[in-house]
This record gives structure tokens, sequence and C-alpha cells, in this order.
């Protein structure tokens, strides 16, 4: 194990990161099956039909208000969480200066990146802050999309209830509306995040930092004969060539098929008036759809099979301390 595999998180972090996770999939699932009933009918079946997946995705919202609630508080009084807080904050003067070497190494005119936008180049864990800017980019997008969501999804609980407090129909199905736009939104970044983390040369096919707390393993747990970070006796296993290129095919066509969807299926989440006709008639619009499902599939079965690396390993290291415990014992 080299030093890119060092856990930068708390055992609280990766748990809520496994919870967070498996709970968004329930909700696009839920949500998708109702949004795209008519491409995506095996999943509405799956899920037990209309009741079913609008009980479904009503369960995992307010899961979902839940562990905001759980987590802001754990981020108030949690110990020592508010340093961890100041370090997701945005740094302005380190990451605009960052952001603009990071276009001047793409122009060719920087001969590294700036150490505020390392996060994956094999750096040890001192010499890197805890999010790079993109990073941080991310993590408020996603807490201000899964903010509006649950506003808007708490305020179209009741349909009729919001067009008789708005008095009118159209105000009530604007809130409709902007909760499947941002859904579309978030799915977006969902299967970017999907792709980055599951795919990147260094660490596919999981990316074990996200699910192995950093107390759990020790920073010097290469040899100590081997100088660096251990980047250098990487090698790409032979699957991910052509693992890659299907996953980003997938990516761009899933992306795709739910944005032409959300057009051409009638009034959500575009308003009817903009739609251009179409349905699942549309082989090519079906298979798109589904194509994006399934890339949450991936992100399903990647979460879990990190969690599954994780218990591997704990299990390992408590087998190695058995060992050397039995050892250390018997040399007395």
């Amino acid at each position: 194990m080299t030093s890119l595999d060092h856990g930068k998180f708390t055992k609280t972090t990766t748990v809520f990161h496994s919870l967070l996770a498996l709970d968004v999939f329930l909700l696009f699932f839920s949500g998708y099956a109702v949004m795209f009933n008519d491409e995506l009918w095996w999943l509405l079946a799956l899920m037990g039909g209309n009741t079913g997946v609008l009980a479904l995705h009503r369960i995992a919202g307010f899961a979902l208000i839940a562990l905001t609630v759980f987590w802001v508080t754990f981020m108030i009084i949690g110990p020592g969480r508010r340093s961890n807080f100041r370090e997701v904050l945005p740094d302005l003067r380190n990451d605009t200066r960052a952001f603009v070497q990071d276009v001047k190494f793409l122009l060719g005119r920087a001969d590294e990146r700036h150490p505020h936008a390392r996060q994956f180049a094999g750096y040890t864990a001192d010499e890197v802050p805890l999010l790079s800017y993109v990073g941080k980019g991310v993590v408020f997008i996603f807490t201000v999309e899964l903010v509006l969501l649950m506003i808007s999804g708490l305020l179209i609980w009741s349909k009729p209830a919001l067009m008789q407090f708005f008095q009118t129909k159209t105000a009530a199905m604007a809130f409709v509306g902007f909760h499947g736009l941002l859904g579309v939104v978030m799915l977006m970044g969902v299967m970017f995040h999907i792709f980055e983390h599951g795919f990147h040369p260094a660490f596919y096919p999981v990316e074990l930092k996200a699910f192995i707390p950093k107390s759990d393993i020790p920073h010097a747990d290469h040899d100590g004969e081997h100088e660096g970070t251990g980047i250098e006796r990487l090698r790409l296993r032979p699957s991910w060539n052509w693992a890659v290129n299907l996953g980003g095919l997938a990516v761009v066509g899933g992306i795709v098929g739910v944005l032409l969807g959300s057009i051409y299926d009638s009034g959500y989440p575009v308003p009817g008036t903009l739609t251009v006709g179409g349905g699942p008639t549309n082989v090519f619009l079906t298979i798109g759809i589904n194509v994006g499902i399934l890339v949450l599939f991936l992100g399903l079965v990647l979460s879990v099979y990190g969690n599954v690396l994780r218990s591997r390993y704990e299990r390992q290291v408590r087998e190695r301390g058995r060992a050397a415990a039995t050892d250390g014992s018997g040399d007395d």
C-alpha cells in the first residue's frame, strides 16, 4: 500500500459518506423511476409500482434530512470538527492562485500544479490540503443542491396543498419542475464523481481513501528503504484501458440521454410548453436513459465493493495484530 491510499478522513466521515451515497442512489432510482416511468418501466416494477416507488422516495428523502441534521450537528459540536470545517471553506488567496496556475499548467506555461490543486498527484498527506479547490467546489455545489432538493421536495409532498397555498397550479408545478431540474443537474455531477473516483488510474477500480479512515492506516506503511510516496511503483491494471473508455462512453451517453429525456418527456421536469414530443418510441433515447441508470448502479456497486474491501482490510489488520501478539508471547 502506498501513501496514495492513506485515508484523509475519520471513521465517522467514511461511514457517513457510505450512508449518504446509499441514500442518494435510492433517491435517484426512485425519483427517475417516476420521472421516466415509460423508459424505466422495469425499475418502476422492481420498486413496487407507483405506490411503492413513491413511498421509497419519501423514506429516502426523510433519511437524507436526518443524515444532514446529524452531520451539521456533528460538525458544530464534534471533537476537532471545526478545524476540518475550516479546511472545507474557500481560501480565496491560495485557491485563486491554484486555479490560475492550473490554467497556465494546461497551457504549458507552468511546470507544475499549485499545492492547493494537488490531490491525486502522488504527494504525501502533509504536502496537500484536505481538499483541493476543486474538491471544495464539489462539496459546495453538492451541499447547495441537496438543501434545495430537500426544501423543494418537502414543498411538493402534497401537490393539492401546494396549489391551494399558492392559489395557482402554475406556481405549484414550478416547484415540481425546479425539483426535477435539480435532480438532473445533480445526476450529472454524481456520474462524473463516479467516473473520477472509480476510473482514476492510481485507484481503479475503487478509491480506498473514501472508505478506510486515516486512523486505520499508518502513514509510514510502505517500507522505510523506499523514498517517495510509492506512485512510482504503481502499475495499471490490464483492464483499465478498456474499462475507462467504456465507462466514459457510458457516462456521456447517460448524461445526454437524461438531458434529452428531460425535454422530450412531457411536462416534468421541463414545462410542457417547451417539450418537443417523443417518449419511449425513441429507442436511442430509451437506451440513453437506461445507460444513465446503469452508471448509477455501477456507482452503488463500487460503494458496496469499497466497504467490502474496508471490512477485508480491517480483518487482515486484526489477524496481523493477533499473530504479532502470539509471536511476542512465544518469545517470552
